[in-house]
């Protein structure tokens, strides 16, 4: 279902892994994998060096189906564990994430090659995400009262059952937060999981899976395993009571196939080709600041970051002004600007579609280069512009520090440029006066558009629904959708004394003409 990546190892150039990081605790994570004792082993490397990083147990089919045998036995008991208990569990998972935030940064960098900076921000989201979901998991899970079919006579109740065992296949770019903020929903919710991550990260998913066991969640209840697509993608959707997945569109669109042929859900985030407006009066300095958080946070290997940029003149040289001041290079520390790219296949993409570009009459603006000198998988932030139809990244996405930038006449057209895209994730509109900077928001075709800001402002409103439109994905993470969509509503309605049809002492035509009239009544009162 998904691409697996290792990357080669290289002669390193990069900083040796942190202390934290020691043969003990790769050994422990490792050991999490639900995979047999003489299971082949798949070995991952650090993007910074190049050198070998981890070796994995691969899960075989056969132990994948155990798994979800496992998870469907432990499912029942946490089904019936209270809400309460499970607050509890998420809060003291909230606390151990937050108290061993250094660890989960190292062990971030080391997998996916990105600044402590953007790793910091995972560490907030799942502290966001955790308190959100302790807190608010019982409003929306508990029994609701809704109106009967007969006023006073019709007693009627919405429950929400979990849907049983959860799949969920989260990708490399962000390790923390997309391993564990899907979990998170999911077991609030009674389910139990079984996580298919990304093997290069995987580490990083392990070491949260290990927190929230530490933190008292029963071990079976969420349980990972690692391969490839190809090989336990088969029983990964078989054995789902519903499917979470976070990936590319050409993936997601298999997936939700499978789904529909099993009439199962499934919540697909996929790829985007996100675009930012600059309004003519927008602040400068703030929108050049505002443009360099958008394109390059985890070397631009984010699905809502920009790719697509709509300025005026101003603004597009203070933005490749502020551009070329970026650091570029591996530390473990928040000296960094801007990091490495994770697997050599994310390279490639990259310097095939910048080459492409430049091929075909596109102009570099800044950058334009793959750093080798920094380290294997480095690539400079790049600004191109006179980009066309004809080359690759005009509507492909790259998935890498690079941006393309154009100018529009008013905003019409600028409304027009960033629509024109199958995709649909996340954008960004840029003006002082917030009133229309949130007009043009709503005339944008995306899930999510931030006004002054690049992304985080909608994905951090973690109260608001968070997903994409058309090529971009279905459903939504976060909000009471985030939690609601890993439920079965059930509705029970008791009906008292006299329903629908009419007792025996009155006709079938004058009981027709009483409830008649009734409606008229509820009509005329403004009853819904």
């Amino acid at each position: 279902m998904t691409t697996e990546h290792a990357t080669r190892p290289t002669t390193p150039r990069g900083p040796a892994l942190p202390a934290s990081i020691t043969p003990a605790l790769l050994r422990q994570l490792t050991a999490r994998v639900s995979a047999a004792p003489d299971a082949a082993r798949v070995t991952t490397s650090a993007p910074y060096t190049g050198l070998p990083l981890a070796d994995f147990p691969v899960s075989t089919p056969e132990e994948v189906e155990a798994a979800f045998a496992r998870a469907r036995a432990a499912q029942k008991a946490w089904a019936a564990t209270p809400i309460a208990e499970r607050k509890r569990i998420l809060l003291r998972y909230h606390d151990l994430v937050l108290a061993r935030r250094d660890e989960a940064l190292d062990l971030m960098q080391a997998e996916n090659g990105k600044t402590r900076r953007d790793a910091f921000l995972e560490v907030v989201d799942i502290g966001i995400v955790s308190r959100y979901y302790a807190r608010n998991a019982a409003k929306y899970l508990s029994p609701k009262r809704r109106r009967g079919a007969i006023p006073l006579l019709t007693h009627t109740t919405e429950l929400r059952h979990p849907k049983g065992v959860v799949t969920v296949i989260s990708p490399w770019n962000y390790p923390l937060s997309m391993a564990a903020s899907d979990t998170i929903a999911a077991l609030m919710a009674g389910n139990a999981v079984v996580q298919k991550p990304d093997t290069q990260t995987a580490l990083t998913a392990l070491w949260s899976m290990d927190l929230m066991h530490e933190a008292g969640l029963p071990r079976d209840v969420w349980q990972m395993v690692i391969g490839r697509g190809s090989s336990i993608g088969t029983p990964l959707m078989d054995n789902a009571d519903y499917m979470m997945f976070t990936g590319s569109t050409a993936s997601g669109r298999r997936i939700a196939s499978d789904a529909g042929r099993r009439l199962i859900g499934a919540s697909l985030e996929l790829g985007g080709k996100n675009p930012m407006i600059v309004l003519d009066d927008a602040d400068i300095e703030k929108a050049a600041e505002g443009a360099v958080n958008a394109c390059f946070p985890s070397a631009g290997q984010l699905c809502v970051s920009v790719e697509r940029l709509y300025v005026a003149e101003s603004i597009r040289d203070a933005f490749i002004a502020r551009t070329r001041r970026l650091t570029i290079g591996a530390a473990y520390d928040y000296s960094m600007d801007v990091g490495s790219l994770t697997t050599p296949s994310q390279l490639h993409t990259v310097t095939e579609h910048v080459g492409d570009a430049v091929a075909k009459g596109a102009t570099v603006l800044a950058g334009g280069q793959a750093r080798p000198d920094l380290g294997p998988l480095f690539h400079e932030p790049t600004i191109l512009t006179d980009v066309t139809p004809d080359m690759t990244l005009y509507d492909h996405e790259t998935f890498g520090p690079v941006v393309t930038i154009s100018a529009y006449r008013d905003i019409d057209e600028a409304v027009a440029l960033a629509n024109a895209t199958s995709y649909g994730l996340n954008a960004s509109v840029w003006s002082r006066d917030g009133a229309r900077g949130r007009a043009v928001a709503a005339r944008v075709h995306a899930g999510t558009v931030n006004v002054n800001e690049a992304f985080a402002a909608a994905w951090g409103s973690i109260d608001a629904p968070m997903g994409g439109m058309g090529d971009s994905g279905l459903g939504r993470r976060h909000g009471a959708d985030g939690i609601l969509k890993y439920t079965e509503p059930q509705t029970i309605a008791h009906q008292r004394l006299q329903g629908f049809y009419p007792p025996s002492r009155i006709s079938p035509e004058t009981w027709a003409d009483l409830l008649t009239g009734a409606l008229k009544v509820m009509k005329a009162i403004g009853m819904r």
